[in-house]
């Protein structure tokens, strides 16, 4: 068995982590941090962990927590990860960052988008973006994965295929996407309680968001030159789930049908992104809990326009069921392996 250990385990991405290995044969959870709830059983702080009643929350020593895993869940906020993720690569350990301290390979990027050093570049330098459908072979072999933000996962699924087939002007890119409320994470905070956000529908972070340079980063690999792109992010009231619409003009005239068998050539193989048949479109509620990708798209003729509209779970394909997929890659299991849930409905 696997051992695991999840650092900053108390919140919605530590929860749900600690579901899906749950249902996973070759792992076991060790070591669940938190500074805050240090003393405190996961059921007291997530009774439906019911499984979980022996595991205890501990702070976040790392000595100590080195000797109880082989692999590390960082999830723990943006710049708080760097130093211990840097700690448990040095020692061995694999680990699998669910903060956005990685991703971005440019450090004087993250530098200026997060607002604060980056401490620790050569450890950057080793970082692999763990997109499995675009990284797979670089995941595999490798010892620290960035996990992607949620949005991004959401754009960049929906645009790769189109990008590098070269029949969108990849240089004039509209992303336009919804969240649910669970993406702000589990904190006291007045602008996602519940009187400020039910009934309520509004953008934020417009042309300043932290995930538009990600979003930039791996759509300028694929496309083979540097892209900027408009992204606005909005709060919808509802707990979890991402739809994201895409626009982009097409370099040329051509069907939804033409579009949509490009986009079944590349995810064919893909388990967890379905592309869907022509006239449906996505909708967050068809993969709630699921670490699925819906994608569906239409060619509007009157505008020469590609619109692409792809749905995920914010707390599981964008987050904690995308790192399970990572970890699967990195360790040799299979990759599905624990993930194969479908959606919650209703």
């Amino acid at each position: 068995m696997l051992k695991t250990a999840i650092c900053g385990g108390s919140g919605y991405t530590g929860a749900e982590l600690l579901r899906l290995l749950l249902l996973h044969p070759e792992v076991e959870v060790t070591a669940v941090t938190s500074e805050r709830s240090a003393g405190k059983r996961v059921t007291d702080l997530f009774p439906h962990l019911h499984r979980y009643a022996h595991l205890i929350y501990e702070p976040l020593d790392k000595e100590k927590v080195l000797e109880k895993a082989d692999l590390f869940f960082m999830a723990l906020p943006h710049a708080a990860s760097q130093e211990a993720v840097d700690y448990f690569f040095k020692k061995g350990g694999k680990v699998i960052d669910l903060s956005a301290d990685y991703r971005l390979a440019d450090a004087a990027v993250y530098e200026e988008w997060y607002k604060t050093p980056h401490n620790h570049k050569e450890t950057l330098k080793k970082a692999v973006y763990g997109l499995p459908e675009l990284h797979r072979m670089q995941i595999k072999e490798a010892s620290l994965v960035a996990n992607p933000g949620c949005y991004p996962t959401s754009a960049i699924l929906g645009l790769s295929p189109a990008i590098k087939e070269g029949i969108i002007d990849a240089e004039n890119l509209i992303v336009d996407s919804k969240s649910g409320t669970s993406g702000a994470g589990r904190k006291a905070d007045v602008a996602v309680a519940f009187c400020e956000v039910n009934e309520g529908f509004k953008a934020y972070g417009i042309g300043v968001h932290r995930h538009t340079p990600e979003i930039e980063q791996e759509l300028s690999g694929i496309a083979g030159k540097k892209l900027t792109i408009n992204f606005t992010p909005h709060l919808v009231p509802m707990d979890r789930g991402i739809i994201s619409t895409m626009y982009a003009k097409l370099v040329e005239k051509a069907d939804t049908a033409e579009v949509l068998s490009l986009y079944r050539k590349m995810y064919g193989p893909e388990h967890f992104v379905n592309v869907l048949e022509e006239g449906i479109f996505p909708n967050a509620k068809n993969v709630r809990g699921s670490n699925y990708c819906d994608i569906g798209l239409k060619v509007n003729k009157r505008t020469n326009t590609l619109i692409i509209v792809s749905a995920i779970d914010n707390l599981v394909k964008g987050a904690s069921g995308q790192a399970v997929q990572n970890m699967n890659l990195m360790m040799g299991f299979g990759e599905t392996s624990g993930l194969e849930s479908l959606a919650l409905f209703p």
